[in-house]
């Protein structure tokens, strides 16, 4: 089976013997019998899934490892569902703005989604003009929000 990746690690899937698979009622664990790269793509043979039907069950579906697995990434680099749960904060007064609810990908960069409370969500570009740190390990984004968030 073909794998789309959204990873900028798209060789981390050779040498694994194992990977999370999103079903209906959750993750299952399946083992791999073959991981290698076809035409600057993965493919993996998935063991016990040797027919046709068998892949079409598992086409569209997403794609996890296990934290321990991550590639390690540089210091300014973070993994979106480690900035998920993060706090933000404007850099002006201090105050808190929300917190990161999902991150969206687009060609030119990523864009935050800030919940601010019950009802609002904003969406707020991850580029250094707006984001001025962040420390995943204590949950805190500090922006600059220059009137983008009212």
């Amino acid at each position: 089976m073909f794998i789309t990746p959204v990873t900028d690690f798209p060789d981390r899937f050779v040498g694994l013997k194992q990977i999370l698979v999103r079903q209906k009622d959750g993750w299952q664990m399946m083992e791999i019998e073959l991981a290698r790269i076809v035409s600057g793509r993965p493919a993996i043979k998935f063991v016990n899934v040797s027919t046709p039907e068998d892949a079409a069950r598992l086409t569209n579906r997403e794609l996890a490892v296990k934290r321990s697995e991550t590639v390690e990434l540089p210091d300014d680099m973070f993994y979106h569902f480690d900035l998920i749960g993060c706090k933000v904060y404007d850099t002006s007064d201090g105050e808190e703005i929300g917190e990161i609810v999902d991150v969206e990908s687009y060609p030119a960069n990523d864009v935050y989604l800030i919940k601010m409370d019950a009802d609002k969500l904003v969406r707020l570009p991850a580029v250094r003009e707006f984001v001025k740190s962040v420390n995943v390990k204590n949950l805190r984004v500090e922006i600059d929000q220059a009137g983008l968030i009212e």
